[in-house]
């Protein structure tokens, strides 16, 4: 190295002309490396003011599954959807993850790119936390987790821009600031009739039953779960041009109003059937002879 820096010192010095590629041979270690593309993505995770416990719950497990989300205060008013993109440009998020609770029974989940879309709308069902499952896996807090996706989310256009918006917001970061370089557990994402079914489990590399043993592995689930109905897809950072509408989705206030209906039919037809059973008793009356049995012996 040295008749190296002699050469370089030599030509600073006289400042004669710019150097050719070919006059000085520079080593691998003087080149710079193009920098590799870091993994930035944050989450801001709120919710609406209603919400029961149990979907503050589901919110405090994803908290504790994803070490990248921000949490922050709920949202005053469900009108005010515009103003999301601002907060998490504050909270220097570029995804946000915003529960939105109706009827303090119904819960919907916004999963959106920030600020400029797109958006996915979906209702979320059968909600089972952790403290309600007792399940016996366990994994690390802060730890990272492998996302598996269902092969049919690649048959579909809408499939495929979910798998790739889920990516963002549940892939944790390797340079998360909270995460841990552990990856113990396993978020599996599948397709069944038309909507999404998330599972947690944890990777047990030995039999429980057999410690000492040859390693084994092995899915333990830990939980939560819940499933999650697609409803539409927007351009816009929560709005926008419609780009997939699921023409299957009946809203849930819509089924309690059918049920409620058929019991108001079930209820018609036996005031119906009460009321052609006094008719007749009435008919049978007139139609008594004056010889009948119940007038002679009176």
């Amino acid at each position: 190295m040295a008749p190296l820096t002699a050469q370089k010192a030599y030509l600073n010095a006289k400042g004669k002309g710019k150097r050719k590629a070919g006059d000085i041979d520079v080593d691998d270690d003087d080149v710079q490396q193009p920098k590799q593309k870091r993994n930035k993505q944050r989450v801001l995770l709120l919710s609406s003011r209603g919400i029961t416990h149990r979907m503050r719950h589901l919110m405090n497990d994803l908290e504790t599954l994803l070490p990248h989300v921000k949490k922050d205060s709920k949202l005053d008013s469900k009108s005010q959807l515009h103003l999301l993109p601002e907060i998490a440009d504050l909270n220097n998020c570029n995804n946000t993850l915003y529960f939105e609770a109706r009827r303090h029974e119904d819960l919907y989940m916004w999963a959106t790119k920030t600020p400029n879309g797109p958006s996915i709308k979906l209702h979320v069902q059968n909600v089972h936390t952790m403290d309600e499952l007792k399940m016996t896996g366990n994994c690390l807090k802060g730890s990272r987790g492998i996302l598996s996706f269902d092969r049919a989310f690649d048959e579909t256009e809408w499939g495929k821009l979910t798998k790739e918006v889920f990516t963002h917001i549940f892939g944790v970061p390797p340079l998360a600031r909270k995460a841990k370089p552990f990856i113990d557990h396993v978020l599996t994402f599948s397709i069944l009739d038309n909507k999404i079914w998330f599972r947690n489990f944890q990777i047990m590399e030995k039999d429980p039953l057999q410690p000492n043993g040859p390693p084994q592995t092995s899915l333990v689930e830990i939980g939560p779960r819940f499933v999650l109905t697609p409803i539409r897809i927007f351009e816009g950072a929560f709005g926008g041009a419609t780009v997939y509408s699921n023409p299957e989705f009946v809203t849930p206030a819509s089924v309690r109003s059918a049920v409620r209906h058929a019991r108001g039919d079930k209820y018609r037809q036996r005031k119906e059937a009460q009321e052609e059973t006094s008719k007749r008793k009435v008919l049978r009356k007139r139609d008594e002879d004056a010889l009948a049995v119940s007038k002679v012996f009176a």
